[in-house]
């Protein structure tokens, strides 16, 4: 194997004292900030409504979004507003908008799908004030129409004429058709958002007749909602529960096969040092108040393996080194097993970084949490697995020995000399 350092000869349990230092930074630290600051935690878990705006060009400054969102009822200072961009082309034309739960709605016992209307509704009313108002008086805006609603202003309008020359039933299945062709260019080849309603030529299978009209009645609005979901505050509780109790399980799984293949104190160790890498990477996302989805928990879980599995590589060279090396301490023998390994460390380590490092700067919006999750967690699983795992091992099996060895030698007393045979017969014929 290609070794990038050369017979390190590094004393690693040296340094233990300031790597404690430097682990009690970092915990101190984000347990301040957890404490103060809290978590970013995503819809997942606090609950709310989750809506993606597309916009023709540049969105409105973020002020003005507020202040619009604000006239339809909605609390501006607990939105959050996040600019984002398209992954491959880059434009940045979205947002996305989240808003707190409603607390008035729930209380009333509404359902999700009633919430998420009321959100939408009034989403699509702030939406509606960026665009001109001469055509919101006496239009309908095309890119945020529903296809019912669609078909409804055909019947209404009756374009082409069809209710007079075949009938109502006949033209609501007609212009039915025409409305779920032009949602779904406008959804599917779009991207959800028309940018002109003469771009509605291309549409397959729509009288040129009423593509012609459409203008009179329609016209293309400056931003359309691609997506919406809402999450109520009993099920954001249970996946929080539930996110909790799959790492806590995790660990307990790591415990018990590092315990069965080596020995206990071994995989108490490796979880100790893993229950660090977590603590640390949820400490760092309190500081950047970098949102905390189900996307990162499965991130932290990945990191659960990843860094267990560094660990194992150096408690197994430990195990061989102590068979083999019998004579020697145990404090050598660590020191030798971590250089040993150090070059395949870097290695694995160093590659999945790179693609961890990829995947943060052009995964996007959507992976970024997961992507810096892992990023975080390979940096401090590496470090851990010889800053922390190491030397737990280490100082439990060094304050075992010591322990053996104060405690009183017991020797056993000497045999009472028991007559012999010959003895015995002399003494039974007097």
């Amino acid at each position: 194997m290609y070794e990038l350092i050369k017979t390190p000869n590094i004393d690693w349990i040296r340094l233990k004292r300031k790597f404690i230092l430097v682990s009690l930074a970092l915990l101190v630290l984000g347990g301040v900030s957890a404490f103060t600051r809290g978590f970013n935690l995503g819809i997942d878990f606090a609950g709310g409504t989750l809506v993606n705006v597309k916009f023709k060009d540049t969105p409105p400054p973020e002020d003005r979004l507020r202040e619009a969102l604000g006239k339809q009822g909605i609390d501006p200072g607990k939105v959050i507003i996040q600019p984002i961009s398209d992954p491959i082309s880059g434009i940045k034309n979205e947002v996305l908008i989240r808003l707190p739960q409603r607390e008035a709605g729930q209380k009333a016992g509404s359902s999700v799908e009633s919430d998420l209307d009321v959100e939408k509704r009034a989403i699509l009313a702030a939406l509606n004030t960026f665009n001109p108002p001469s055509e919101v008086a006496t239009k309908v805006d095309l890119n945020t129409i529903s296809r019912d609603r669609l078909r409804e202003v055909f019947l209404t309008e009756d374009p082409l004429g069809l209710i007079s020359a075949s009938g109502r039933a006949a033209a609501e299945l007609e212009y039915g058709r025409y409305a779920d062709a032009i949602i779904r260019y406008r959804d599917q080849d779009q991207g959800g958002l028309l940018r002109d309603l003469a771009d509605l030529r291309a549409v397959s299978g729509v009288p040129t007749a009423l593509i012609q009209w459409m203008p009179q009645r329609f016209f293309a609005g400056n931003a359309a909602m691609i997506s919406a979901e809402i999450v109520g505050p009993q099920i954001g509780q249970e996946l929080r529960q539930r996110a909790i109790s799959v790492t806590l399980a995790s660990l307990v799984g790591m415990l018990i096969y590092i315990a069965f293949r080596f020995e206990w104190i071994y995989g108490v160790a490796a979880v100790i040092a893993i229950f660090h890498d977590v603590l640390v990477t949820l400490g760092i996302f309190s500081l950047v108040q970098k949102e905390i989805s189900l996307n990162v928990v499965a991130a932290l879980l990945t990191l659960v393996g990843y860094s267990v599995n560094d660990t194992i590589v150096i408690f197994d060279r430990v195990r061989e080194n102590l068979r083999l090396r019998r004579r020697e301490g145990l404090t050598k023998i660590v020191n030798d097993s971590i250089n040993q390994t150090l070059s395949r460390t870097i290695l694995t380590s160093g590659l999945t970084l790179l693609a961890v490092l990829s995947l943060y700067l052009f995964g996007g919006e959507v992976l970024s949490g997961f992507s810096l999750a892992l990023l975080v967690g390979i940096i401090v699983g590496t470090y851990s697995t010889i800053a922390i795992a190491s030397p737990i091992m280490l100082w439990w099996q060094t304050w075992q020995s010591q322990r053996q060895a104060r405690r009183p030698v017991v020797r056993p007393k000497p045999a009472e000399a028991t007559p012999s045979q010959k003895e015995r017969r002399a003494t039974a014929s007097r």
